[in-house]
């Protein structure tokens, strides 16, 4: 792929990240806000920015919404990023089981508003370590 289509598929994973996390962050701004609704897509978020990540890191990686997994390929070539991996993978289950009723969990709002933590966290460690090119 030339570089300035991976530059371009990079920055559309990361615009994709930052509409999940805005999503996040207007639905929790609600007296009655949909704690799942906040929960999934800080899970989406987080999911898109480290896919975009990877690409930026040279790094192929599974159809998967497994944070975790996803981390750990990221540290073949980024060691620092394991400091996010065992907070961040809570919100893997956040992609997929809080959306059926089979297992359901009520979320509260302490999950919402550590779910959106965590989302910025990941954001602002994956953006301090991408050089933005104009």
């Amino acid at each position: 792929m030339k570089e300035n289509n991976i530059h371009s598929l990079i920055q559309a994973w990361f615009d994709k990240a930052e509409k999940d996390l805005l999503s996040a962050k207007h639905e929790s701004s609600f007296e009655d806000a949909v704690l799942e609704t906040v929960c999934f897509h800080c899970q989406q978020s987080v999911e898109k920015y480290i896919k975009g990540y990877l690409i930026y890191l040279g790094i192929i990686f599974p159809k998967t919404h497994e944070i975790g997994e996803l981390i750990t390929l990221s540290e073949q070539k980024d060691s620092d990023i394991s400091e996010l991996k065992e907070e961040a993978d809570k919100l893997t289950d956040y992609a997929v089981e809080i959306r059926y009723p089979d297992d359901y969990v009520p979320i509260k709002k302490s999950d919402a508003e550590e779910a959106l933590k965590i989302a910025v966290n990941v954001k602002t460690y994956i953006n301090s370590k991408v050089i933005h090119e104009a």
